[in-house]
Order: structure tokens, then sequence, then C-alpha cells
């Protein structure tokens, strides 16, 4: 076997890719050897001895199946958070679910007798100050209020 390096330098500059790229026909050696000009390598190229291998790429079957589990909800676990609580859920986020909340709530309690119409307003605003946690403490307040 004798040493095609210039060959697969030329065939390489020809075809316009990196030399671990030139595939080379094992059985066509001699050709390939009898090539000293780049016309040569050429017509070798396009008579299939001398071909150029496919670039490898990266795979993304364990991605997509990272992804498939995070759709799922899993891998939210502290190991694999990065950044502040804040940078997942927003505060204007959270603070939008509790009000909703404890709106909604307090609309019920209206609905159904708990509370009067004067009563609700006084509420709503202490909602809106920032007065109540969540709906349990809406409750609680308006409980020991009614004692």
């Amino acid at each position: 076997m004798t040493d095609l390096k210039s060959q697969k330098r030329m065939a390489a500059e020809v075809m316009d890719v990196g030399e671990t790229r030139v595939r080379i026909d094992p059985g066509e050696q001699e050709k390939v050897e009898e090539a000293i000009t780049r016309q040569d390598i050429r017509n070798l190229v396009e008579s299939g001895v001398i071909e150029k291998k496919d670039v490898k790429g990266t795979s993304k079957a364990r991605s997509k199946e990272i992804k498939k589990q995070k759709k799922k909800g899993r891998r939210k676990g502290h190991g694999n958070r990065k950044g502040k609580k804040t940078a997942r859920k927003g505060s204007k986020e959270k603070w939008m679910e509790r009000i909703r909340a404890i709106r909604k709530r307090l609309k019920e309690m209206k609905e159904e007798g708990e509370i009067d119409n004067d009563t609700y307003w006084n509420l709503y605003d202490r909602a809106k100050g920032g007065f109540f946690r969540d709906t349990k403490h809406l409750e609680d307040h308006v409980e020991n209020k009614l004692e």
C-alpha cells in the first residue's frame, strides 16, 4: 500500500472539503496512484473512485427526549434551576394569580350573602392594597370580623 497523501490533498481541494472527508476506493488504488494532476483527480471523482464522505451531525435524539420529559413537568427540581425564583415566574405574574383568586372568592362571598356590598368594596380595596396573602387569609379575616 502506497502513500496517497498528495492525491488526497488534491482531491480535497478539488471537491472543496477537508482531507478527512475524502474517501478513496480501496480496490482502485492503482488508478489513484497514477493520478498526478488535478484533472486526473477530477476524472476519478466523476467516475466515483474518489468520493465525499457525508458531514457528521449532532444527534437530536437526547435533546428530544429531554424536551418530552420537560413537557410532562419533569426536570424542574433544584438541581435544574438557574437564576432567581422571580426569573422563572415574575412578581407581576404571581401578583396577578393571587389577586384574581382573591377577587373571585370575594365575588362568590357577595353572591352567597356572606358579606354585604359595603363590606365587599372595603375588602376589595384592601385586597388591591396587598392586605391579603391569599384566599384563606381573606376568609379568616371575614370570619374574625363577623364574630
